[in-house]
């Protein structure tokens, strides 16, 4: 067997760990999508069926085939379990893997690894969110905490430094809490500022800028999108400003290149003849 060969194998042995292991962790975001809101321990009782109360056999908890195996309904009851447990499950680990290709989590490493964290921590925010209205101040700590790594281990892979990061802090977060207490939390809520507070700190100014204006555009669309469904306007911004944190983690760079190029906004502050290309330090 070449060299060639043996090193594809084991990339392809990575990425199955990654989405089994994914897929465990989408698992417990499951029960932290549930239990959070109610201020119930993720971890002292054990998993039961929402119907009949009667706990979770541990084969049945097998992320994904379980459900399948199953067919969506409890061993004991027989009533439906939601698809959206193993829909996390599969969402956590197919992103993970994807996340894993996008920045090769072979030369990345730990970098990839605390985007990966990052992204299942928008995974509660959003389906919680949606659900509750709530953002748990657990899980934007959470992402807080992970700026930390990311600034001390990981400066070459992100591009920024300790001044970017600390810029993002705040240069969104500031703007939406004026609003918030102007509005008296009608506009938007406290969540929705912490969210964007601990997501600039991980990812700095730029890339904050781009996640903010990309909610913004998702939220339009979504919000139209609902109206005309169920002909109401109100929703959670929350899962929207997810997606545009998810969207900057991974391609904000590229986004805020782009618009810097096409609009000439790089020349006009840094000179004719200027082309951005991020990342670099602010």
């Amino acid at each position: 067997m070449s060299e060639a060969m043996q090193y594809d194998i084991f990339v392809v042995v990575i990425y199955i760990f990654v989405f089994l292991f994914g897929a465990v962790v989408g698992s417990f975001l499951n029960v932290c999508i549930y239990r959070l809101p109610k201020e119930e321990s993720l971890i002292k009782s054990n998993s039961h069926c929402m119907s009949c109360g009667t706990p979770i056999l541990r084969r049945d908890l097998i992320p994904i085939l379980s459900w399948c195996l199953l067919k969506g309904k409890c061993r004991a009851c027989g009533e439906k379990i939601s698809p959206r447990y193993t829909v996390v499950e599969a969402l956590n680990a197919v992103g993970w893997v994807l996340i894993g290709i996008k920045m090769d989590i072979l030369s990345t490493g730990l970098y990839c690894i605390l985007c990966c964290l990052v992204y299942s921590a928008l995974i509660v925010v959003f389906f919680m969110d949606w659900d509750t209205q709530l953002i748990s101040n657990y899980v934007v700590a959470v992402i807080a905490i992970l700026a930390i790594p990311e600034y001390l281990l990981c400066a070459s892979k992100s591009g920024l430094d300790l001044k970017s990061h600390i810029i993002g802090l705040f240069i969104i977060s500031v703007p939406l809490l004026l609003i918030f207490l102007i509005s008296k939390g009608k506009a938007l809520g406290l969540g929705d500022v912490l969210l964007m507070a601990a997501a600039g700190l991980y990812l700095g100014m730029a890339r904050s800028i781009v996640a903010f204006f990309v909610g913004i555009v998702v939220a339009a669309i979504a919000g139209l999108i609902l109206k005309r469904v169920k002909g109401d306007s109100q929703f959670a911004f929350g899962p929207w400003l997810s997606v545009g944190i998810l969207v900057a983690m991974l391609w904000g760079w590229d986004i805020a290149d782009l618009y810097m190029n096409f609009t000439g906004l790089g020349e006009l502050i840094y000179g004719e003849g200027y082309v951005s290309n991020l990342p670099f330090n602010y």
